[in-house]
């Protein structure tokens, strides 16, 4: 039954399957399971269910990408409080503190780590009733091949040795059930059922309100303790219900249930003999960080009143129906081309149904309905079917035909071995082989067309990648049985296991791609050796390496589609950015640690395989291709937890903190300067940066030295200079630093906070601009405290946490400043793009505020001379403050953004912002009426005195005909004219009038100054002649 909706198609599938071989089916479908929490599943399953009323529950998916993922060794790893129990003294026991009721039903789990020395019987736990002493109790003992026998006693009756463990001194999980109602008991080993038996005195509940004991056997109620445990005990649980196997394996991997506990592991509930001790375990728990996932599969059971969809778990190993979703587009197309395939069969389908013939038709086993279950023999003889007819077919195949090879291969990874067929390395080998060759010719580039035809439905050749992983994968432990190492070896696929026991000087072995002519590097893969060793170290003993390489993947990609990732493509302006390409190989590595998929860091050097037309360049990045990125068209490309480590002109070197499918990304980038012009822009710039220096220099000494009078403005514009010296200083100095890593992260820092201090100041220099234009009601103080906060708190803000945050991605590879690889070079571009807007904001205004001045100027003009100087003043009331300001306000880095479009605008930018200093110079100083005011005003008061030192004075009595008051009605200040304006006020006990004489020689002057003495005004006269005259 099919279900359609505007953008789904939704596939009933009523034949019942275990979750796997349902989560199997629709991937070989290219579809996907309904998924918990999706509406559009949740409405297209209630629409179908409408329509069918198929049977409930089905099996549904559950939405987190982390299930079956493997995760990282450091975070599998859980400490637990454990008891020991000592070899030196057999007294050692623990008691729970709990009461227990009468048990119908009960499950014990409990973790256990024998010590490898002890070979007595022992008793792990023992419970035992006021009526009855041997009511329940587990106990072990070595074996002549050097395993441990568990055995379960109920109600007294032992039961035999059959379960067991490696003495190997790991630590297992071991877990006990009984039900009175059947009578059946069973013994879990690491979450696989070890023994079992049923109908064996069933007659009465294990009695209540008993004793439960650890490490001892109970010969009478709490006492007479005999056959001791040695070892460790911990995560002891007990149950008023039977556990299922699904919930068992969940407890192994520490997965917590939500069932209720009759006890719980708790310290401080036990009391122990003194010579037990609390001890740390580390356990491996891959479940910790996802324990949903190992209580069972999802499905779902119905629906609410209000259609709410009711979710639950169950068995995976269960047989429930399920519905498979796939996007309309796609299901259509593969429609098309099975009708396709149907009526008008290709060379290649009919050459393969003749050859698979002898044991099922290709058209049953890729069908919309699932056959029976694909056996080892069955999947090998159609892979090698279809081997031979991709030998034997010359006219290549057609896209039906790649769509079913597709299937077909993700069919073949999922298949199984029978538990009780007990396969040989032999037919595991044999059928890898054959499923290698199939997957070769399918990956073979010269079917990049077909590829194309069919990306509707295929998202593309890493789907057939991810078959083989889950071949290899899957298949390890038979491949390996063995042997140590495995080479399978196609033209475009080399695949390779190794296996070796881990010990404390355990090295992983270096995978490489085949020799190619011409090259002297070669594709490479490896883990480090401390990884490795760390496995050991963690208790794993064996170590299984499945590394795979394939060549031909890079033409299968559509050329004209950009692969999109989140790296940043930001340049200097050199380059233009095109595109990102796949450019090397695809490499893949899967560490297993006793079968269990584990994630560590990987080093890999893949080799660059595209040309560099003339005038582009190549920039490598370390990507791997993320299955969980985009589920729903197979993945795509990501670059987190990869750097690179190395680059060559032909090769890169790349570390990433996982294990998956590796290769690189070239970004491609149009060469926009020659290197001429590189270098000549480069000493432009040097240039400029120490013409700046100087021209800030002499400015500073200008504003110290002359004395301008102190105001906010003047203070703002010191601030300014002294950032922006220091910061083009230290960009001067900055290529002696990079030779020492923290030399140049240190410079890197302090070129950061200096160039921010300088745009931070520019920032002000815009505020209090606005100020000036605006009407602010803040006074001048208040106004200084908040320019200093933005002017040196903001960048020492801004730095402090940049660093704070991710101290080693802050530097460049190669130079001293912000790396430009990653999101740090935002902690700069972001605050200057803010200053850089503000600052357009009040240019403009000020713009405004100049253009309404000239226009009332002109309408104060007469008429006849109104029309003439009326579009002089507007351009020139436009002209001036942008060209004084735009330095100023660093708004001439706006240019940066369009450096990239030619060599003359990368010109035009060095020239604006390396000479800002000079710039700086001229409007603060050399254009500046109070520097210029400050400077006429010292060159006077040298004048005067070097008059005073070439004189020699000559007193003069007032006349006392004159009365003294009259001169002092008509005094003027000692200052020429020109100055007159900006001399201070007149000394109110002293006054002096300067008279040129024109007897005297040039610049002599008489000086006539006026004291009050005794209430009287007396006149003193005082003339300076000349010496020597």
């Amino acid at each position: 039954m099919v279900h359609y909706t505007t953008e789904w198609v939704f596939l009933l599938v009523n034949q019942s399957l275990t979750f796997p071989r349902a989560d199997s089916f629709c991937r070989g479908q290219f579809s996907v399971l309904t998924t918990v929490g999706q509406p559009e599943d949740r409405d297209g399953t209630l629409e179908l269910h409408r329509q069918t009323a198929f049977n409930l529950p089905i099996w549904v998916r559950d939405p987190s990408p982390e299930t079956f993922k493997p995760l990282a060794l450091a975070k599998q790893y859980v400490q637990f409080a454990a008891l020991n129990f000592p070899r030196e003294s057999q007294e050692g026991f623990s008691r729970v503190n709990t009461t227990f009721p009468a048990l119908s039903t009960v499950s014990v789990c409990v973790r256990v780590q024998w010590d490898p020395d002890w070979d007595e019987v022992s008793t792990i736990f023992s419970y035992a009733a006021p009526v009855f002493t041997n009511e329940f109790q587990l106990r072990g003992q070595v074996d002549k091949t050097g395993r441990i026998l568990l055995a379960l006693i109920i109600h007294g009756q032992h039961r035999p040795y059959k379960a067991s463990f490696p003495n190997d001194g790991l630590w297992h999980h071991v877990c006990v059930t009984w039900c009175r109602a059947d009578g059946h008991w069973a013994i879990y080993v690491d979450g696989e059922r070890g023994d079992m038996g049923s109908g064996r005195d069933t007659s009465r509940d294990i009695h209540g309100d008993g004793i439960l004991i650890l490490g001892q056997d109970q010969d009478s109620f709490g006492g007479n303790f005999t056959e001791p445990f040695v070892g460790n005990i911990t995560d002891l649980n007990v149950w008023n219900m039977t556990l299922e196997q699904r919930q068992l394996r969940a407890l192994k991997a520490c997965s917590p249930l939500t069932q209720e506990k009759l006890f719980g592991w708790d310290m401080d509930k036990m009391s122990s003999h003194p010579v037990v001790k609390e001890v740390a375990a580390i356990l491996f728990c891959p479940a910790v960080h996802r324990p949903k996932e190992m209580q069972g599969c999802r499905t779902l059971q119905g629906w609410s009143g209000q259609q709410t969809p009711l979710y639950s778990w169950a068995d995976c190993s269960q047989l429930l129906p399920f519905i498979c979703r796939s996007s309309r587009e796609r299901y259509l197309k593969m429609k098309e081309l099975r009708e396709v395939q149907r009526f008008q069969p290709s060379s290649f389908m009919d050459h393969l149904n003749k050859l698979s013939n002898r044991t099922q038709g290709m058209e049953v086993v890729l069908g919309e309905q699932p056959g029976g279950q694909m056996s080892w023999a069955q999947a090998s003889s159609f892979l090698n079917a279809s081997r031979q007819a991709l030998e034997d077919t010359r006219e290549g195949l057609q896209p039906g035909d790649m769509l079913n090879l597709v299937q077909l291969l993700s069919l073949a990874a999922d298949t199984e071995p029978l538990a009780e067929s007990n396969q040989s390395q032999a037919s595991a080998q044999e059928l890898s082989q054959h499923f290698i060759s199939v997957a070769d010719g399918v990956i073979n580039q010269a079917n990049a067309l077909k590829w194309q035809a069919i990306r509707e439905v295929v998202s593309g050749p890493m789907a057939v990648v991810k078959s083989i992983d889950r071949m290899v994968t899957g298949m390890s432990s038979q491949l390996m049985a063995e042997t140590d190492h495995l080479l399978i070896h196609s033209s475009n696929i080399k695949l390779e296991v190794q296996q070796q026991d881990l010990d404390q000087d355990s090295t992983g072995p270096r995978f490489c791609g085949p020799d190619i002519e011409n090259e002297t590097n070669r594709d490479c893969i490896s883990v480090p050796s401390q990884n490795i060793q760390s496995l050991h170290s963690n208790g794993f003993r064996k170590l299984t390496l499945v590394n795979t390489w394939y060549g031909s993947l890079r033409p299968l990609f559509n050329s004209e589609q950009n692969i999109t990732v989140a790296f940043p493509t930001v340049t200097d302006g050199s380059q233009r950015y095109l595109g990102t390409i796949l450019g090397s190989s695809v490499i893949s590595t899967t560490v297993l640690g006793d079968n269990q998929p584990v994630s560590m860091a990987v080093r890999f050097q893949l080799q660059h395989r595209t040309q560099n037309p003339a005038g582009t360049v190549y920039d490598p990045v370390c990507a791997f291709w993320d299955f969980n990125l985009t589920p729903e068209t197979g993945g795509w490309w990501s670059t987190k937890g990869c750097e690179v480590v190395s680059k060559q002109y032909s090769s890169t070197v790349c570390s990433c903190n996982h294990t998956t499918n590796f290769a690189l990304l070239l970004q491609v980038y149009e060469v926009q300067r020659s290197p001429e012009n590189e270098r000549f822009l480069q000493i432009l710039t040097f240039i400029g940066c120490g013409v700046s220096l100087c021209g800030l220099l002499f400015t500073f000494i200008l504003f110290v030295a002359v004395g301008v009078p102190k105001s906010d403005r003047t203070t703002v514009h010191k601030n300014l200079i002294v950032a922006l010296g220091i910061a083009e200083l230290l960009l001067m100095c900055s290529d002696s630093a990079s030779a020492s890593e923290g030399a140049c992260l240190v410079v890197t820092a302090l070129l950061h906070l200096f160039f921010m201090a300088s745009f931070s100041w520019m920032l002000v220099e815009g505020l209090l601009l606005w100020s000036k234009v605006v009407s602010v009601n803040i006074s001048e103080d208040r106004r200084m405290k908040l320019y200093y906060v933005i002017g040196w708190g903001l960048p020492f803000v801004i730095v402090g946490v940049t660093l704070m945050i991710s101290l080693d991605k802050y530097k460049a590879v190669n130079h001293c400043w912000l790396n430009v690889e990653n999101d740090m070079i935002w902690a700069f571009v972001g605050p200057v793009i803010f200053v850089l807007a503000v600052n357009a904001v009040v240019l403009c205004r000020v713009v405004m505020v100049t253009v309404s001045s000239a226009r009332r100027r002109a309408k104060m003009l007469t008429p006849s001379s109104a029309s003439k100087m009326h579009t002089f003043d507007l351009t020139w009331a436009v002209t001036r403050p942008v060209l004084i300001l735009l330095p100023v306000l660093g708004l001439t880095w706006l240019c940066g953004v369009l450096v990239h479009l030619s060599v003359v605008m990368a010109y035009i930018f060095i020239v604006l912002n390396a000479f800002q200093g000079l710039y700086i110079f001229l409007v603060y100083a050399v254009y500046n009426s109070e520097v210029r005011n400050a400077i006429k005003r010292i060159k006077e008061k040298r004048k005067a005195l070097s008059f005073t030192n070439c004189s020699q004075p000559i007193s003069f009595l007032p006349s006392q005909r004159t009365p003294a008051s009259s001169w002092a009605q008509n005094l003027v200040p000692p200052s020429s004219p020109e100055t007159s304006e900006t001399s201070g006020p007149p000394s109110s006990t002293s006054t002096s009038l300067v008279i040129k004489n024109e007897s005297f020689r040039k610049d002599s002057f008489a000086t006539f100054s006026l004291q009050p003495a005794s209430g009287n005004q007396v006149v003193q006269l005082t003339a300076f002649k000349p010496s020597g005259c």
